[in-house]
């Protein structure tokens, strides 16, 4: 390990980083990132939800969006990439939904069935083929998340970093076994108490789709999904995986660069997105400190010093959500890269993907953190509401005791 010190320059940059992006808001996978999404959150997406059917033969898709109605200015679209193996995709299939009224609405799925009509019923709209089923509403959001208790324990890092714990020459701060112990444990609380979900009963306008999976793997049963929102020609918000575009981009620059780099962030698309894989790189080695171990993170290369999260980086700049829709058993979130790249022959027949149930948040920052899909856990478990894997719409129906900010 590269034990000399670095600059004062690299260190203060990186305590700029940190304290950033702790003090940013974090409430949905993909929340309020732009000023353009924040000025309409209709076109502000808020999580992307992808799986297949119990059956084998669907392909499950959720969107939510931040604002609590949809725009008739705006295209909501599902994209879908497909290949015969991960990595590789050879076609894609778009599912394009537009909504004149809040319950008046058009999809199209590629070039084949459509659906338009009035979508004022739980059970939905069905495609004039019969090949997909749309609906449109007011859910309730699976996403859950102890966000006080992840500030806690972020701020709980800069403090350690401040009063002087060694940064290597890849960015990683080395954080003794105390700190570390303490970061775990004010992630795991809020405020000192039990943890609480700070999203308990949020309830975003969302778009379900659950289509045949020979519509939309055109290229082969390896799908890698996102989702965007656009007006004419200008793409204005796009999500896959979660947090990656607010965790990992703009936490070292003033609040007018990280702006526009998350605007071009969310214009661009997963094939054009290698220019950001620098700037996730940089923002990867904190999250590998906070198990008090550097160079443990998922795809860490561990014989290259100064870039050992370039792999990582490259993964996740890409930010679609891998779906093997060879299988009908989703239990585990990253299952598909885990598999192709981890080496976990145990998933190799999992479908991946996000399903309304998965803790994928924690699994996320526990790969990040560690390599492994477990130890940073923010001590929620579940959604308050019971969602479903397989009963369509998915999602709960909003409550009285909800809120929709």
């Amino acid at each position: 390990m590269h034990s000399a010190t670095p600059p004062r320059a690299v260190v203060g940059a990186f305590l700029l980083a940190a304290t950033a992006a702790f003090a940013a808001p974090a409430h949905a996978s993909d929340h309020l990132d732009t000023p353009t999404v924040i000025a309409d959150p209709r076109a502000d997406i808020g999580d992307l939800y992808a799986w297949t059917s119990a059956d084998g033969r669907r392909l499950e898709l959720v969107m939510t969006i931040v604002g609590h109605t949809f725009s008739d200015r705006l295209d909501y679209v599902f994209h879908v990439d497909s290949g015969s193996k991960f990595g590789h995709t050879t076609a894609t299939t778009t599912i394009t939904c537009h909504l004149a009224t809040p319950d008046e609405m058009e999809c199209r799925a590629g070039h084949g069935d459509w659906a338009r009509g009035g979508n004022t019923m739980p059970d939905g709209l069905e495609g004039r083929d019969a090949r997909f089923r749309v609906f449109a509403g007011p859910r309730d959001d699976p996403f859950f998340n102890n966000v006080k208790g992840t500030r806690a324990a972020y701020q709980a890092a800069v403090a350690a970093i401040h009063a002087g714990a060694a940064i290597d020459v890849a960015g990683c701060p080395a954080f003794d076994a105390t700190t570390a112990h303490e970061i775990h444990e004010q992630w795991r609380h809020t405020e000192g108490g039990p943890a609480k979900n700070l999203l308990a009963g949020w309830t975003p306008a969302s778009l379900v789709v659950s289509i045949d999976i020979a519509s939309v793997a055109k290229g082969g049963r390896s799908l890698a999904i996102w989702a965007s929102t656009s007006e004419g020609d200008r793409r204005i918000d796009r999500a896959g995986r979660p947090l990656t575009g607010n965790a990992l981009l703009g936490t070292s620059a003033s609040d007018e660069v990280a702006d526009r780099l998350k605007e071009a962030y969310n214009a661009a698309t997963p094939s054009t997105s290698g220019r950001f894989v620098a700037e996730i790189e940089k923002n990867l080695a904190l999250y590998d400190g906070f198990d008090g171990r550097c160079g443990n993170a998922f795809l860490a290369d561990a014989k290259v010093r100064a870039h050992r999260y370039r792999p990582l980086a490259r993964l996740l700049a890409d930010d679609r959500l891998w779906v093997n829709a060879a299988s009908a058993t989703c239990t585990q979130p990253f299952a598909v890269e885990l598999a192709a790249l981890g080496g976990h022959a145990e998933w190799a027949n999992d479908c991946g993907g996000r399903t309304p149930l998965y803790d994928a948040v924690d699994v996320y920052r526990s790969l990040l953190a560690n390599g492994t899909t477990r130890g940073i856990d923010d001590g929620v478990d579940r959604d308050e509401h019971d969602h479903s894997a397989t009963v369509f719409p998915f999602l709960a129906a909003p409550d009285a005791a909800g809120y929709t900010r």
